[in-house]
């Protein structure tokens, strides 16, 4: 198991986040097929982004913690969600977007949204990291995890293809 699937999955053991809701990505298959063996975790596939919302908001106001995984091309689906939702409701999700669009993208139709992600979420002030290597990996999530739920707002956790690898065309 690589080192940052490792530390993202004991980071959401850590937290007690245990709903997984994902839409299915190559890239971030190496951490989602690690979490579907583990049987801490209740893993709810998605067809769409939105939907990752709605199980994961469900799943706090429930009072179960819940994450979601998608990539960046799919993050444009749910903004209506976080913002009317989310929000307004102080429902906290730490969502993990794999960055598309950045180095090594091949795939032209995945680099406007890949490149729009992080200034999306600053105009609606959601806080965001990016990772990109393993330096501090362990407190870039763990930590931003924490702020997450203290400060009651959805919170992005990017991985860039410089942590994971990338989508080989």
């Amino acid at each position: 198991m690589d080192k940052w699937v490792k530390i993202i999955i004991d980071s959401l053991k850590e937290h007690n986040i245990s709903v997984i809701s994902y839409v299915p990505d190559i890239s971030i298959d190496k951490v989602t097929k690690e979490i579907e063996s583990d049987p801490y975790f209740k893993v709810i596939p998605a067809s769409r982004e939105e939907e990752c919302i709605g199980i994961a908001s469900g799943s706090y106001v429930s009072g179960v913690n819940s994450a979601i995984f998608m990539q960046s091309s799919g993050f444009g689906n749910c903004i209506n969600a976080l913002t009317s939702l989310n929000l307004p409701a102080r429902i906290p999700i730490p969502i993990f977007i794999n960055l598309r669009g950045e180095i090594g993208e091949f795939n032209i139709a995945q680099v406007t949204m890949g490149r729009s992600t992080k200034p999306i979420l600053d105009v609606l002030n959601i806080p965001h990291v990016t990772l990109n290597n393993d330096i501090n990996l362990e407190k870039k999530v763990s930590g931003n995890i924490t702020l997450c739920y203290a400060s009651k707002i959805p919170l992005a956790i990017c991985i860039s293809p410089l942590l994971h690898g990338g989508k080989i065309a």
